[in-house]
């Protein structure tokens, strides 16, 4: 019989009771292939509308992005990381032991027929203890700074062919009136019924009161830029002062390790 050097879980010499039918030691290499945590994407290329809708130009967008393989863990990891923070934790509810009253016995134990009782609250009556209820507690993960980087640098990334970018129009409302944003929207090829996030460096006062009211629009500043508006949108739209600050922070050229005080060591 000729011996195989197929491997399986009955191969091993433990096996084995005789030396005649052993099967030829087959040296299996273990080692993994590195994958590199994070590479660039094709350079994505923006057209750049004036406020009154017309093409006046092109910007990029050349941002680090995860490998395919790794993107979606990556964000997810990140998304979950936010959303996790942002709980409170402070819900709480009271056993048994801390339900005011219940301490005299509601009737005697025997010549009733009624089930036995030594407790008004019981968490089996109404106004007992909660059984396994809430308590306080912290929720909050931790995420490294390089890790919460890479996942909106992914994020923007897979997002970049349905985004826009638009001229700085702070100065273009003269006073807050949502009527003329919606109309603005219009002409960007926006439609004000689709979610939409806008990421600007700066938001005047006359943009934020003029667009509150949509309640499909998010409004950011790299302050508040964050993993779940940018996914929870259909388009986004950045201008050009933004463009550049995501080139910069999440870009391939980004080497810096100095961070903003809000981005520690958590989501």
């Amino acid at each position: 019989m000729a011996s195989s050097t197929s491997l399986s879980f009955f191969s091993s010499s433990i096996f084995l009771s005789s030396s005649h039918n052993r099967t030829p030691k087959t040296s299996i290499s273990l080692t993994q292939p590195k994958l590199s945590l994070k590479n660039s994407v094709p350079l994505a290329t923006l057209p750049v509308l004036s406020f009154t809708g017309e093409k006046i130009g092109e910007t990029f967008l050349d941002l680090k992005s995860a490998p395919p393989d790794t993107a979606r863990a990556v964000v997810h990891r990140g998304l979950i990381t936010d959303m996790q923070n942002k709980r409170r934790g402070t819900a709480s509810t009271l056993t048994r032991s801390e339900v005011r009253g219940g301490g005299r016995k509601p009737y005697p134990q025997k010549k009733t027929g009624r089930a036995r009782r030594g407790s008004m609250r019981s968490p089996l009556r109404p106004g007992g203890g909660v059984i396994f209820g809430p308590k306080p507690r912290d929720w909050s993960i931790k995420i490294n700074r390089k890790e919460k980087r890479l996942a909106i640098s992914t994020a923007l990334a897979s997002a970049a062919e349905n985004t826009i970018v638009v001229e700085e129009f702070n100065g273009k409302f003269e006073r807050p009136k949502t009527k003329e944003f919606i109309e603005a929207m219009k002409r960007w090829g926006l439609d004000p019924k689709v979610k939409s996030t806008f990421l600007m460096m700066e938001v005047s006062e006359n943009v934020e009161k003029s667009s509150r009211n949509i309640g499909t629009l998010k409004m950011l500043t790299p302050r508040t830029l964050n993993l779940f508006d940018i996914l929870d949108a259909e388009t986004l739209v950045l201008t050009p002062s933004a463009v550049d600050f995501l080139n910069g922070r999440y870009g391939v050229e980004y080497e810096g390790e100095d961070e903003d005080e809000g981005e520690e060591n958590e989501g």
